[in-house]
């Protein structure tokens, strides 16, 4: 018997939901993959993927659906959490270098700052005040003692889970802090670039309300464009990336006169011969 026929049972809102976590874990997969796992005819797969997509969840491509980005689209949320988290979290811990009691710092919607946040429960840097617009790391910091938290409003954006538009720009524009860390999705030729304009707007924003810029990227994001520039590289004091960073890559920043580090994965724990280091 098909174990996809208890999927199929379950109904269209359950499918659908089984569907996205699937594909955000694996990051894509075929539709008659799909239809064969979830016992189900191709056009219902099809109905399907059409929901998720109208969602944002994932994007439909021939023959299949994806929640990779590419350099129009950028990825769910829920998928960027997931990836390259130990990445994220070597240039995380070296930029809380960068954090000491009394300032105040911004947060972009980033999954790479989101791993800053994490550290600041920590309550190892206080007092702090820190401003975002992403709701990821106001839920992780909106209890937390010694840590002034200013969210900043404006359109809610599910597929990013953080609050954009004009009124966030306007909201940035009043505030002045010290640092502020940001993640952008491709790096390349000097310049920074991100997929969406609307998110273009808020990071620029940001980076104006600022005495000091940090760049937060894992290597996957260097020697790419995406099809916004958001602002040349000589507009971050510091651009933070891990170790996997080629040394092609890292030519490129430095033919740009880049000011960068590259900071170093901690060693992964295994348990047995099989498991992968650096996985997530």
């Amino acid at each position: 018997m098909n174990p996809g026929l208890n999927n199929a049972q379950q109904g269209p809102a359950a499918r659908q939901a089984a569907m996205a976590e699937q594909v955000l874990a694996e990051g894509s997969a075929t539709a008659a993959e799909l239809a064969e796992r979830f016992g189900v005819s191709l056009m219902t797969i099809h109905r399907d993927l059409d929901e998720l997509e109208r969602q944002g969840i994932v994007r439909k491509s021939r023959g299949g659906v994806t929640a990779q980005p590419s350099g129009v689209f950028e990825s769910n949320v829920q998928y960027r959490l997931k990836t390259m988290r130990a990445e994220k979290a070597a240039v995380a811990d070296r930029a809380l270098k960068l954090v000491e009691p009394g300032m105040a710092i911004m947060l972009d919607d980033s999954t790479s700052t989101l791993e800053i946040a994490r550290r600041l429960r920590l309550g190892e840097v206080t007092p702090l005040t820190v401003v975002t617009n992403f709701l990821e790391a106001i839920n992780l910091l909106s209890d937390q003692r010694g840590i002034h938290l200013m969210a900043l409003g404006g359109d809610y954006d599910p597929l990013h889970s953080s609050f954009l538009g004009v009124s966030c720009v306007e909201a940035i524009e009043q505030l002045r802090v010290d640092v502020c860390f940001a993640s952008t999705s491709a790096v390349r030729g000097g310049y920074a670039y991100h997929q969406e304009q609307h998110i273009v707007s808020v990071k620029r924003a940001m980076l104006d309300a600022a005495a000091r810029n940090v760049l937060l990227i894992d290597h996957t994001k260097l020697a790419r464009v995406a099809l916004h520039r958001v602002v040349p590289l000589s507009r971050f004091d510091l651009l933070l990336v891990d170790d996997g960073a080629s040394a092609e890559a890292l030519r490129d920043l430095d033919e740009h006169k880049v000011t960068y580090e590259v900071c170093a994965k901690p060693p992964t724990v295994t348990k047995g011969s099989d498991d992968r280091a650096g996985a997530t």
